[in-house]
This record gives C-alpha cells, structure tokens and sequence, in this order.
C-alpha cells in the first residue's frame, strides 16, 4: 500500500453495487480520493453529484468520475462492473456475459496499472477472480476476489440470533464458492473461543443439525431471497467491500474468507475458492490452511469442482 499524499481507490462500475461501495466509502471516509469509472460516464457523474451533495456534513474528500487512465496512482481498484443477477439465474449464469466485460476492463485497466491491489466483487466472483489474475499475469494475492465474507456475516448473524448473544462473538465462516455450492466450515466455527457444540453445552441452548441445514440453506439463498423482494443486492456488498478496503488499507492483518488462485493449498490447484486468508497492505499475506474434518474437505472439493467447470468453459473468452 503507497498512501503518499493520501489513498487512492479507484472504482470500476457505477451501477448499484458500485455507487454504493463509493457511498459507504464517502460516509467511512475510506480514502482521499475517490474515482468512479463507467462506460456510461453521465451515470458515474451522477452517482459523484449525489453523494458530493452530502459531504459537506462529513468530511472533505475529492470524488470524480473519471476514466481509466485515473487507474494510474490507484492504491485498490474495486471492479465491480458486469450484468446483474435476475431473479431465479443463479451467480454462475452470469460466467458468459461477465467474462467478455472483465476481460476487456482488465485490458483497459493494465494500460494504466501502476500498482495497488485489484478487488474483485462483480459474480460469479471465482470465476472472475482466476481469469483476472491471469489476464493480468500480476503476483498471487494482489488480485482478491470478495469471497464469501458477506456469507459469513450473514451465517454470524443466524447464529446471533439463534443464541441471542452480541455477533461481535461469533466466529464462523463460509467456505468454497461464493454462490450454490458453499457451506459452513463448522468445524472451525467458534462462539467466544468455544467450539459451537461446547457452547450449546455451556448455555443449555441447542443447536440441532437440521437447524444446521437449514442456516447453511438460509446463507446460500440469502442473496437471491434479496433479489427476489427488491430486484438486486448492494448494500450488504457495498457495506463489505469497504471493509475490505480498510483491511488493505490498515495493514490490518486480519482473517478473512477471500479468494485467490489455489497452488496446492487444500489439495487444489488452479482454481479459486474462498478459504481463510490473512489480508493486509499487500493483498492477501498468506493462505492459511484449515485441517478441516474429511467430510467437509470433500465440500471444499467438490465446490472447487463446480467453479472449475464454469472456468474450463469460459477459458476461450
């Protein structure tokens, strides 16, 4: 992370994903200078004009539409841009069309690339993560695909209210791709240091595996349960997308399900899932390497497989 003369992030895609990431940006006050780039340059200056209008109640910040040549000085650039999930089209539906989009952003982007950590977030996010990264051909972990930390948050948040206790305690996450085949890694799931099981125990309150099963299916369908009600997801993603750039941002070495190119880790190779990784100034630190039961190694793989699938298809765009 450079930060000379303040940070720098640059925003690719000012559609309601994006305008909102720049949106909770401007209200955390993420960065000094905000850049939101898109092929329809008329939608990013409104996006700017509007949350500009709200600043001077914040704080001062130098947000603009501009185009890819503002990639240059860029300590993260967030892609968020590509077609939208409509109801009852799954994450990996979008392969296709988001592909072609990507890669013509990612050559647009490397004209000007000078550095910073590339997040991405538009879906089917796995996909997109392993083909940027090699269209970019940059060192592993300076491309970070979202993963499943919204997932996450939202299994922490059943878990909350199943045992009525702060979220702040909980510490469970999701594994593999982020859309069908995703699952809890219960195993290393903790509620304030104790195992999930122990708790239950400790508190009298029990967690059932059918009431398991059904969390895991609440996680995995909570995006399309938004989609259904309200037409699109961004709030959530915007809300974890900056939190994701403070990480970088702060060095903070945190722990975070994110995805980059496996080289070996879990036993797999070439393809992207989100596993636990500790995220700082450089991107992804390290991948660390959760000795999970046989069982849910076998869901780690077998998600691996169903990203794998979809890359093999999209390898000649």
């Amino acid at each position: 992370m450079r930060g000379i003369g303040g940070t720098k992030i640059a925003i690719v895609g000012a559609g309601n994903v994006g305008a909102n990431v720049a949106y909770v940006m401007s209200i955390r006050y993420t960065c000094n200078e905000l850049v939101l780039i898109d092929i329809d340059h008329k939608r990013a200056e409104g996006e700017v004009m509007d949350i500009r209008h709200g600043l001077p109640f914040l704080h001062e910040m130098d947000i603009y539409a501009g185009d890819y040549s503002d990639i240059k000085g860029c300590d993260i650039i967030v892609v968020t841009a590509g077609a939208g999930r409509k109801p009852g089209e799954t994450r990996l539906d979008l392969a296709e069309k988001n592909c072609q989009i990507a890669k013509s952003m990612t050559e647009s982007i490397m004209k000007y690339y000078d550095g910073g950590i590339i997040l991405v977030v538009s879906n089917p996010v796995d996909v997109l993560t392993y083909h940027v990264s090699k269209w970019t051909g940059l060192p592993r972990g300076i491309v970070v695909g979202s993963g499943t930390v919204l997932d996450g948050i939202r299994l922490r948040t059943l878990l909350a209210e199943k045992f009525n206790i702060d979220m702040k305690n909980m510490h469970a996450y999701i594994f593999g791709e982020h859309g069908e085949t995703q699952f809890p890694a219960w195993s290393f799931s903790k509620i304030a240091g104790f195992s999930i099981d122990d708790y239950c125990i400790a508190s009298g309150i029990e967690l059932t595996e059918q009431e398991k099963i059904e969390m895991a299916e609440k996680t995995r369908r909570a995006g399309a349960e938004v989609i259904k009600r309200k037409g699109a997801t961004y709030y959530g993603i915007g809300i974890a997308t900056t939190q994701l750039c403070n990480s970088f941002i702060n060095d903070e070495n945190t722990i975070r399900t994110v995805g980059c190119v496996l080289e070996g880790e879990y036993g797999l190779n070439d393809v992207v899932v989100s596993v636990p990784c500790i995220v700082g100034a450089d991107g992804i630190e390290k991948i660390l390497e959760v000795q999970l039961p046989p069982d849910e190694m076998e869901l780690l793989h077998q998600s691996a497989a169903a990203v794998r699938s979809v890359i093999d298809l999209t390898k000649h765009i």
